[in-house]
């Protein structure tokens, strides 16, 4: 009945640490860039864009193209960037418990 206890008690604090991981998660802002900073675009910790800065030189007609793969290219950046953040929050609250690959608590 002890264990039964300890492991309520345990499965209590993870859910409050994966509460308090969502939470910073949200709070977090990641930048990705391309075309040496022509293109940033800011994602939220949970992937939601929150803004795009786009260079002015970059408007023009005959510069679409290059133009969609900068934003493209930023944001991928940034998507790396949640997702690191993703993996070290987690890592955190699981207290480094290894999860088997693939799985995900988010």
């Amino acid at each position: 009945m002890k264990d039964i206890m300890g492991m309520m008690k345990q499965a209590q604090a993870l859910q409050a640490k994966m509460q308090q991981m969502q939470e910073d998660l949200g709070a977090a802002e990641l930048e990705g860039r391309a075309g040496g900073g022509l293109v940033t675009l800011t994602l939220d910790g949970k992937g939601q864009m929150k803004r795009i800065k786009i260079d002015p030189s970059l408007m023009k007609a005959d510069e679409v193209e290059i133009l969609e793969d900068l934003i493209l290219a930023a944001s991928q950046d940034a998507k790396g960037k949640v997702e690191g953040l993703m993996q070290e929050k987690m890592k955190e609250a699981t207290g480094g418990l290894p999860l088997p690959p693939g799985m995900k608590l988010w």
